[in-house]
């Protein structure tokens, strides 16, 4: 697959998450199987007013190339200034965001906001691809509410004014994250442009990534929140698409390994005390599903060290085991 002149190794791409999808989770689901990788938000405004913060999540390794860098914003000229500025970071692609739905952005008029304001949306495009080096993409939802589809209108101003492909989040931005997830929009979009079209929306294992591709027709699929605690999960739908083969999730020892392997790096990138602390969440979707995972939940907010996230680990996998140990088949398939 290619997006612009970017050659893409499968069509499985990795979604920018704010506050998660940081570069020690891009890498590990990269190790896993994901083709493509976008960064964390940053903000324009933010960036090119020298703020330091922005500048770190701009940062990409060579692990987990080719890779976006994801700017929001509202002003032309400081989304193009921003894009300008952020090639000193060789990001692969530029991704601009009009579809986060967080209030902190859609309430500046950025974000999903700009689904309101198609004119502006289509300024801030043509200024970013104008200025830009790199390929520009455009992440977007199917709308502001179900009243107000654009998502048809707003992939053809994209490809109009230059953006090399689109990436549909199948919901409104009143749905936030609820479902349905409306796959018939995503299919129009792909019928009325001819630039890769990526669907994302709801991607939580193999059947729900083949339901997206069957029901849309999409190029290419962005798996965001279905990777948490589940990296894994790009090597499953792979082994699905390559060779119709369904693998299981890893045994819960390997699924431990692969938590402290990931969590380890994001000490490594980020000191002890600012990885543990941002460390906590990821532990916590690691151990989901799990017997008593409210309690290791808990166990997993008070995390200050890679030790005692090891012990946590150990502890979890002898509760499962003895659990299991002392159950009939049946209660083990509940």
């Amino acid at each position: 697959m290619k997006i612009g002149s970017i050659e893409i190794k499968n069509n499985l791409i990795l979604g920018p998450m704010a506050g998660v999808a940081d570069m020690a989770f891009r890498e590990l689901c990269v190790e896993f199987g994901a083709g493509f990788t976008v960064g964390e938000m940053v903000s324009a405004k933010g960036f090119t007013m020298g703020d330091r913060k922005s500048a770190e999540l701009l940062r990409l390794s060579d692990k987990e190339r080719p890779a976006a860098i994801q700017l929001f914003g509202t002003e032309p000229v400081t989304m193009a200034v921003a894009a300008q500025k952020c090639l000193a970071f060789a990001p692969d692609a530029i991704d601009i965001n009009m579809g986060c739905p967080a209030p902190k952005v859609a309430n500046t008029g950025a974000g999903s906001a700009l689904l309101k304001n198609l004119p502006l949306a289509k300024e801030i495009i043509r200024a970013v691809v104008k200025v830009s080096e790199v390929p520009v993409t455009v992440k977007f939802r199917t709308g502001w509410n179900s009243a107000t589809n654009v998502a048809v209108e707003l992939a053809k101003i994209c490809e109009g004014e230059g953006a090399a492909a689109v990436t549909v989040h199948g919901r409104t931005r009143e749905q936030m994250y609820a479902f349905p997830i409306d796959y018939e929009t995503i299919a129009k979009v792909k019928q009325s442009v001819s630039i890769p079209v990526i669907g994302n929306g709801g991607i939580r294992d193999v059947p729900s990534a083949m339901e997206m591709l069957n029901q849309t027709g999409c190029d290419a699929l962005m798996v965001a929140q279905g990777a948490l605690g589940k990296p894994w999960i790009f090597q499953q739908i792979a082994a699905y698409l390559n060779h119709t083969v369904i693998l299981p999730d890893p045994p819960l020892e390997q699924q431990m390994l692969y938590m402290i392997r990931h969590i380890e790096r994001i000490v490594a990138y980020k000191g002890e005390k600012i990885g543990m602390r941002e460390a906590r969440k990821h532990a916590a979707w690691y151990l989901k599903g799990t017997r008593g995972a409210a309690t290791y939940r808990r166990k997993c907010g008070q995390l200050a060290s890679i030790d005692e996230l090891k012990q946590l680990a150990l502890e979890v996998i002898k509760s499962q085991n003895s659990t299991t140990q002392g159950m009939d088949y049946n209660e083990k398939e509940d």
